[in-house]
């Protein structure tokens, strides 16, 4: 079973940033679009970034356009998440996912692809 590994979350004040990191998992990393989702307490997951297996197509929630960049490195088979100005609305557990089939956009993943356990990221002063 495939499950990719978050790690970097923690208490930040607001206005501070925070670089989340999700291990990918198998050998097909390099192929696999990756994105990352939020769910607030109370809230519903909702989507967050999108990188496609080239890296070359990025995608964003509106809500965090400007403020949040998300990046890939296949040799560590890695995906990351900068975060800045961060605020209180942010805080949520954060999960990577890493799609199941090849050649991905990463403007869409479903329960069928790979979900990792979250992290959680507060941000309070």
């Amino acid at each position: 079973q495939v499950q990719p590994v978050e790690s970097g979350g923690g208490l930040v004040q607001p206005g501070g940033s925070l670089r989340l990191s999700c291990l990918g998992s198998g050998h097909t990393f390099s192929t696999n679009a990756m994105g990352w989702f939020r769910q607030c307490s109370g809230k519903d997951r909702e989507f967050v970034a999108g990188i496609s297996w080239s890296g070359l197509r990025k995608y964003y929630t509106d809500s965090v356009k400007g403020r949040f960049t998300i990046a890939r490195d296949n040799a560590r088979k890695t995906v990351y998440l900068q975060m800045n100005n961060l605020g209180p609305d942010d805080t949520a557990v954060y999960y990577c996912v890493q799609e199941a089939d090849d050649y991905g956009m990463g403007a869409a993943f479903t329960t069928a692809d790979y979900w990792g356990q979250g992290t959680q990221v507060t941000v309070s002063s």
